[in-house]
This record gives C-alpha cells, structure tokens and sequence, in this order.
C-alpha cells in the first residue's frame, strides 16, 4: 500500500469541508493528545493519509501543517506526544541584548539574525583554533575567521549564542516577543510608535468647560493682493459639543494677533458673531511660540480663562482640535482648486496652472463650512445631534462679557506713557494722528495695539479708558509699497544669486573610485590665479592691513614693576643725550 507523505498533494476527490468545528478550545486542546497517538499508530501500520490527517486538523481547529508538525516532534522526541502543540521553555526569545542590536539596525531583524550568526562561527573558528594540537598550528593560522556583516555592531556587543535559531525561528519570534509599536520605533523613531499607543478618551464635560485652540496650514495657496500664499486657520473648538466658536484665517504665517482675533470672534456672542461663544474656563493649547506669547497669556488671564500648555509632541492630549483639522482637510481643503496635499517646500512653488482661488473667496468658502459643522454635521459622540443642538440643549450658565471689554483685552499695551505732542502720538519711531487729538496737545495717553497692525493704533487714558483710534502719519501709497516690494524682491533674489555663486566657489569636488583609495581633489587652479584670488581676499580684509607690532612700544618706567615677558617686547632705550654736546643756536 502507498503512503503519502507530507511533500504529496491532496487526494483526488477530497474536498475540505467548509463546515466549522464543533469543539470548543479546551476539548480540542484536550483531544490532541489521543489524536496524535492514533496517528502515530496509523503510521506504524503504514496505513497514514493525508486524509487522515486533514480530517484531525479539521477537528482540531489547527492546520494540517501543524498536525504534521507534532507527528514529526512526536517521532524525534517521544515525550513531546503527551502534550502535542505545548510550548516548551526551551524556545528561542528575545534578549534585551538583541532588542538592542534591532535599533542598531533600525528594526532589520535579517541584519541582527545574520550578525548573530557570524558571530557564533567566528566563536566558533576562534575555540577551533586555540583547541588545535601544535602540528595543525599552521593550517588553523591560515584559516580564513568569519568576517561579520558590514557596518555592524561592535563585537562585543553582539552576544554568543549556543543556536542561532533559522531565520524563520527569528522572524516568528521578534513578531512575537516585540511589539508592533516597538518595531515601528527602531525603523522609524519614536514618533512612529506612538501612532500604535492605546489612549484613553477624556470624560464628557459641559460646554464651555475646556477649549482647544491651534493653528492648521490650509494645504493649498491663494492670492492675496497679488501674491500666492498659503492660509492658515487659527480656530478654537469647544470639546464638549464639538462647536466651533471663532476662527480667523490668515493669508501667510499666522502671528499672535490672529490668536487675538480668533479669539475676539469665539467670547463675543453678539451679531456678527455667535451664537456660539462666552468666556471659556480653561483653553488648552500646544507649545506653539505665537500661543506662549506674553500677548496672549495676558488676555487669556484677563478673561479669567486656566491655561494648559501641553508637553511637546503630544497631538493625542488636544484629540478635539486635531480632529477638526484632519476634517477641514478631508472635507473641505480637499475639494477646493489648488489642493497640494504634500507639505510645502522651502523654495517658492510655481504658479499653478489652473485658477486659484483668491483670499476673500477662501474665507467665504471656510465660514460657510464652518457654518455647516455647526448646524448640520453630525460628529460620532453626540447622539445623533448637531454641534449647535447639543450646545443649546446643555443648561451651564453662559458667562458674557461686553464687546468694550473684549476689545481691551485682546490689545497688546507696551506699558509705556506717552504724551500727544503737535505731531501726534509718537509710538515704534512713527508718528499716529487723529482729528479728535485737536486741542489736546500735552495730555499723557497710553497705547494699545494689535501686534502686526502698524497701520492704526488705539489710544487710552492712563487708567484705560479709551480716546479713540489714531492712523499712521504720513502712510506710503499703495504705488510706493509695491515699487519697495519689488526692489526687496530683487535684492533677495540677487543675494540669493551671490550666495549660490559663493557656495560654487567652496564646494570640493572629489574624484570617484572603485577602490578603497585616499580622496583626490579635482578643484585644480594655477598658482597664479590661486595668487590674484588670495591678493584680493587679503585687499578686502582690514584686518590683515594693520600693522600693530611694526613699532614696538616704549618702555615703561624704571620704578615701574613690569613683568620681564612684558619688558622683553619693548624697544631698547636709546642712550641720554648730553645736553653739552647740543648745539647752541
């Protein structure tokens, strides 16, 4: 009678069963041990099949792999039949030596699994060598060791196995002994495990308990007076309802005056604004340079609002907000002209080819969704509610502040006094003017203004009350700042060109080889074009012009206590003339 072996295909005419087991984990566990048996005895008969063995792994819930694989330990090794399947202590694991040889390589598991192995036949070769009698000395001397992988790890910090395990072995168990986590932090750093940490979701408060406040990068550009900019959006959210109660948006870089705005639009309730808004209790916010300012603090303080400063690179401890900008992105950003979804580069990009939207139409375009998200969407954790139903039907007090107030507030105030001359208010070297200064030339005022708004600034009594708005004296036209634009333009663009010129002139060009040779030189120039090049760099450095050792200095007084290192660098005094040897007039 033939058998058929593992390595044989499936008998003709047997077709697996797609019914499931009937069995539960601990009678299957249980069965395997009598079932192991019975095959062993089957193979004794010569009377095994795969048949057989694939009607077992049915019943077991395992493969028909795994049960071959028990019969070939149960034949090897006995013992191993009265627990089919059972781990032993003697598997291989993972060492905290070898976890360190995973972020050598940055988490290449074949790289440590090959060092691992040269390292155990170059202990090998070595016990080989010092073990062999005086007659072998010269064949063990020129035996070549085994080299390890290149680029490896010092050799003593790779450890000596009495095994290496096959590469499979190894592979099996770094996915089973380090975690996915792990491994994402050996090949890509600690940044990529945290995408594999678990976090636990912040209690549901009541609205206006906590704020999150951040800036997003809209990834497209628009035109803002002529010039192609990419936006960006300064927004709070509210993390019990998920409203959104203010934004300003930016064309450029954001500074600590859009946090003002942003702000001013989320506490004010009264048309243009709300209904959505009030002061907050607490606003949570990232290390951000712009949200850290002393601008910001001072109005968040001002507003009675506790402020929380997140620890870096801690996206999942403002989870709220960081939603909101991955939604913007996906339901908004995405769809509008111009979206480049990969992050910008520090040259300038080129204009695109098809029409950009322009700035006013991207902030109608961003109010209307927020609009939308507001009063329509839906998000997960609400119940079916919209953002605004969910703050109008929470019952917490609402604590209003006047718009008079919100204003002071959201003003930055150098602390200066200032007194209103004939020419105006004197404020950053430049003169402010209004009509309602008239008459008041001598008062002293105080100065409060928006950081970046150096068109207007507001003016107020010492005690705070407020005089009125003065405009810059003297402003450029809108024909001179664009002439001045353009001349900064191609300065930039001709000490970018100077710059790039210079770094030519420094960069070092190498010869390539295929050897392991010393680096050869390729920047050849006569000696004297070497010369000229030097006598001009010697012309332009002043420096190298003065002489201050050509006369050295007179020496000090007799009675003086000089050291004899300061009295050696002067000059040797002359002999004293006789005033009998002058000559009479």
């Amino acid at each position: 009678m033939n058998t058929i072996t593992p390595d044989d295909g499936p008998p003709k005419g047997l077709a697996p069963s797609p019914a499931a087991p009937y069995l539960d984990a601990v009678s299957a566990t249980a069965l395997r041990r009598p079932a192991v048996r019975r095959l062993l005895a089957l193979r004794a008969e010569r009377r095994l099949t795969r048949a057989h063995v694939h009607t077992t792994a049915q019943c077991l819930n395992v493969s028909d792999r795994t049960v071959w694989r028990w019969l070939a330990a149960a034949t090897s090794t006995p013992e191993t039949a009265a627990s089919p399947g059972a781990r032993h202590t003697s598997r291989f694991e993972i060492t905290p030596e070898i976890r360190v040889l995973l972020a050598y390589w940055h988490g290449n598991a074949s790289a440590v699994h090959r060092e691992l192995a040269a390292r155990v036949r170059a202990a090998a070769e070595a016990n080989a060598s010092a073990d062999a009698p005086a007659t072998d000395s010269a064949t063990a001397s020129a035996a070549r060791p085994a080299a390890p992988p290149p680029g490896g790890a010092p050799t003593a910090a790779v450890p000596v196995l009495d095994t290496v395990p096959s590469l499979s072995t190894f592979l099996r168990a770094v996915r089973r002994d380090v975690t996915a986590g792990e491994r994402a932090g050996y090949r890509d750093g600690p940044e990529a495990a945290r995408s594999y940490d678990v976090f636990a979701k912040r209690p549901r408060t009541w609205r206006n308990d906590v704020w999150e406040a951040d800036h997003v990068q809209a990834p497209l550009r628009v035109e803002a007076d002529g010039t192609l900019v990419h936006p960006y959006v300064t927004w709070f959210i509210d993390c019990a309802t998920k409203t959104i109660p203010g934004l300003a948006v930016t064309p450029g870089y954001p500074t600590r005056a859009s946090i003002l705005a942003a702000l001013r639009s989320a506490v004010l309730r009264t048309a243009p604004y709300g209904p959505v808004g009030g002061l907050p209790a607490h606003v949570r916010f990232d290390r951000g340079r712009d949200f850290l300012s002393r601008t910001v603090s001072t109005a968040l303080t001002a507003l009675d609002a506790d402020i929380t400063v997140l620890p870096p690179y801690s996206p999942h401890l403002k989870g709220s907000i960081e939603n909101l900008n991955r939604n913007a992105t996906r339901m908004l950003f995405a769809a509008l002209p111009g979206y480049t979804p990969k992050k910008p580069r520090r040259r300038p990009d080129r204009r695109p080819a098809a029409p950009v939207l322009s700035f006013e139409a991207f902030t109608e375009e961003l109010l209307a969704w927020t609009r939308w998200w507001n009063t329509e969407h839906q998000p997960d954790g609400l119940g079916g509610a919209t953002p605004l139903e969910a703050w109008q039907a929470d019952a917490t007090p609402l604590n209003d502040v006047l718009p008079a107030d919100v204003w002071a507030f959201t003003l930055e105030d150098d602390g200066r006094t200032r007194t209103i001359t004939s020419h105006g208010v004197r404020f950053q070297n430049r003169d402010y003017i209004a009509d309602w200064m008239t008459g008041q030339a001598g008062r002293e005022v105080t100065v409060r203004f928006m950081p970046h708004h150096g068109h207007e600034i507001e003016v107020c009594t010492p005690h705070g009350r407020r005089l009125g708005t003065a405009h810059l004296a003297d402003q450029a036209t809108p024909e001179q700042l664009a002439t001045l634009r353009r001349a900064r333009t191609q300065r930039a663009r001709r000490l970018r060109a100077e710059a790039k010129a210079a770094e030519r002139l420094r960069r070092d060009r190498f010869a390539p080889t295929t050897e392991a040779t010393p680096a050869r030189r390729l920047n050849t120039m006569t000696a004297a074009a070497a010369a000229r090049e030097l006598d001009e760099h010697h012309d332009t450095d002043l420096s190298a012009l003065a002489l201050p050792d050509l006369i050295p200095p007179a020496p000090p007084p007799a009675d003086w206590a000089t050291p004899a290192s300061l009295r050696s660098g002067t000059r040797t005094a002359g002999p004293t003339p006789d005033p009998t040897h002058e000559d009479s007039p």
